[in-house]
């Protein structure tokens, strides 16, 4: 299996602007550009994708763990907040924290605890991550 998306740029870094569109469609010619990065400027930024992408590929596989424990959760919600800094290196990803609330009927405390970190752990999106950048989970049943 192979994804793509493309990013076109104009400009010098401060004052350019570039789009970002994915092969599904979702994002077509979505602004970003030096203020939606550094700034509160009006689009996207690549950490706000990698952001969207590791909160929706750790709640699949938090789903997955959990069906594997024959367990069927009724909701989850992940929010990855993603810390942009600048370090001795540049501009990093120096930290992700995952945030889940769930509700899953008959799951106990440690069931969830396990498919929990076994769904950090495992989702392809921290697994990029590792060695890289501190991922922490506060994951808790509603």
């Amino acid at each position: 299996m192979e994804r793509t998306a493309s990013a076109v740029w104009n400009g010098g870094l401060k004052d350019g602007k570039g789009v970002i569109s994915t092969q599904s469609g979702v994002l077509k010619e979505t602004q970003y550009s030096f203020g939606t990065r550094f700034e509160n400027g009006i689009g996207t930024n690549p950490e706000e994708l990698i952001a969207a992408a590791h909160a929706g590929c750790f709640t699949m596989a938090l789903s997955a763990q959990l069906g594997q424990a024959n367990l069927t959760p009724e909701s989850l919600e992940t929010t990855a907040h993603v810390k942009f800094e600048k370090t001795d290196a540049g501009f990093t990803i120096t930290h992700i924290t995952l945030v889940t609330r769930a509700k899953v009927p008959g799951a106990t405390e440690a069931a969830f605890e396990t498919a929990a970190n076994n769904a950090k752990a495992g989702c392809p999106i921290s697994r990029l991550f590792q060695g890289n950048t501190e991922i922490t989970l506060d994951a808790k049943l509603a």
